[in-house]
């Protein structure tokens, strides 16, 4: 994946490979000392099972490892997003 700067990323639409609406980037989580990118933090969609996510508060959070494209959506894998008991 090429680089993108963080600023372009905020607020746009994480979307499945199928194009379902998962919900809306609300922030990253990264490594601070290696600064790799870790998860993102999404905002859901209100039609979401957030059963088979991560939770944190009112938020998801998405593995960044499942993100497959970056450019009017974020494109992510879900058999990689969603938790391994989900």
């Amino acid at each position: 994946m090429g680089k993108v700067f963080a600023g372009t990323m905020a607020g746009k639409e994480i979307v499945n490979i199928d194009g379902a609406v998962l919900g809306e980037l609300e922030n990253v989580v990264f490594e601070l000392k290696t600064g790799k990118l870790v998860d993102l933090v999404v905002r859901p969609d209100s039609e979401l099972n957030r059963m088979k996510y991560r939770e944190q508060g009112k938020f998801v959070l998405i593995p960044f490892s499942s993100v497959v494209a970056v450019k009017d959506y974020i494109v992510v894998d879900e058999s990689r997003a969603v938790k391994k008991d989900g």
